[in-house]
């Protein structure tokens, strides 16, 4: 099982083992460290971060900078609804046709890479609707 941090729009956060999640899905079931199972609707998420470890580093400041280029991704720049930011990697085409509007017949959200290789995420799924902007960098 991987292993997440579940980040909810109202800030919490609930780590655990994913259990059940497709993109297509509006609930995400996870096993908490405690071992409950717990499942989450979408709308209540910001992102599913897909972490290495729990603890993380919070002496680490994320990398603003792309380094590379994963083949065939596409650089985007994330803003959410709360002001927080990131720089990732999407795969593949991007997901949205103009801003940041995702197809209505593809998914919740989509999967980003994080630019800076030395982070505790592996990779996110960011929740389309906690989303202000998404800018692909060229």
């Amino acid at each position: 099982m991987e292993r997440v941090i579940l980040r909810f729009l109202d800030k919490r956060l609930m780590k655990g083992y994913l259990e059940k999640f497709s993109p297509s899905d509006d609930t995400v079931l996870i096993k908490g460290e405690d071992s409950v199972r717990t499942e989450v609707g979408l709308g209540e998420l910001k992102g599913i971060f897909f972490v290495k470890s729990f603890a993380g580093d919070k002496k680490h400041r994320e990398k603003k900078s792309f380094k590379g280029n994963p083949f065939n991704s596409k650089k985007v720049f994330v803003r959410f609804r709360d002001g927080e930011s990131m720089f990732g990697f999407v795969e593949g085409e991007v997901p949205w046709e103009k801003g940041f509007f995702l197809h209505a017949e593809r998914n919740n959200g989509f999967f980003v890479k994080p630019a800076d290789g030395t982070s505790n995420n592996i990779k996110i799924f960011v929740v389309a609707s906690s989303i202000d902007d998404v800018t692909v960098v060229e």
